[in-house]
């Protein structure tokens, strides 16, 4: 099932939502993509002139594939200018994900600061892609691809602090404008940063994301490559605290991201 099918879904029935196991990531759903269909069902809640600014992102459990979830909004807080919500992700009776959203308009200000240039990577033409292999790599990747530019891919012994390279949705995508939804799925496609420094294979996971997006959205297709760059920050006693920020092809930041991660290594 594609990735604007699954956000259709719910959109429309947010209250019954199951997300099939070539969506799966080890035992659980892709987080990205279920942080995602939370986002539709916030958003709904939300008016049209408040943009998404911010997520804090909590994942208590796994959320099961092919089995039906509750996507739940509780609208905490609605200002002049900005609305708070509390999403819940419930399945079998119990929360696994916890989302809270803070939408905002745009306001007068006499603050521009600029954001600090991207960095330089080779073309994704010329990086390294991390293949789908059946059995081998999570099965969302086959709905992902991710081009390697810095560090070293996962479990290949790399002590770089730096990952990243270029992202994009794949296979049967339909080209539609990037959105957050889409942003969401790209940054959580990209591995723990701390599984380069791995020399065998070893289960990883997002304990905590928080994700600020720069409005307005840059005019991107689903189609176009992003190019994505992770800092480790300090990792030690099995888990890892990094920050990374997503840009558009030219350079222009859309996203910032920081993630606490726990590793069984």
């Amino acid at each position: 099932m594609r990735f604007s099918d699954l956000l259709d879904a719910a959109r429309n029935h947010p209250l019954d939502v199951s997300i099939p196991a070539e969506w799966a990531q080890g035992r659980a759903t892709f987080g990205g993509l279920v942080v995602a269909l939370e986002y539709e069902a916030l958003r709904a809640q939300v008016p049209a002139d408040r943009p998404l600014r911010s997520l804090a992102i909590t994942f208590v459990g796994p959320v099961a594939p092919d089995v039906p979830a509750r996507y739940e909004v509780e609208v905490l807080r609605e200002g002049k200018a900005v609305s708070q919500l509390l999403g819940r992700v419930v399945q079998n009776g119990e929360t696994m994900t916890l989302v809270q959203a803070s939408f905002g308009a745009s306001r007068p200000s006499q603050i521009d600061v600029a954001a600090e240039p991207a960095p330089t990577f080779k073309h994704w033409d010329e990086c390294q892609e991390l293949p789908y292999v059946k059995g081998v790599t999570p099965e969302f990747m086959r709905h992902l691809a991710m081009r390697w530019s810095v560090g070293g891919l996962p479990f290949t012994g790399n002590k770089s602090r730096e990952m990243g390279g270029w992202v994009r949705l794949r296979g049967d995508v339909k080209e539609e404008p990037l959105t957050e939804a889409h942003i969401l799925a790209l940054v959580d496609a990209w591995p723990p940063s701390v599984l380069p420094h791995l020399t065998q294979p070893a289960p990883g996971s997002t304990l905590t994301w928080t994700i600020e997006f720069v409005q307005p959205l840059q005019t991107l297709s689903t189609l176009d490559w992003c190019q994505y760059r992770v800092h480790i920050e300090h990792a030690r006693d099995g888990y890892g605290h990094a920050a990374a920020q997503l840009w558009s092809p030219d350079g222009q930041l859309i996203a910032i991201s920081r993630q606490s991660v726990v590793v069984f290594a």
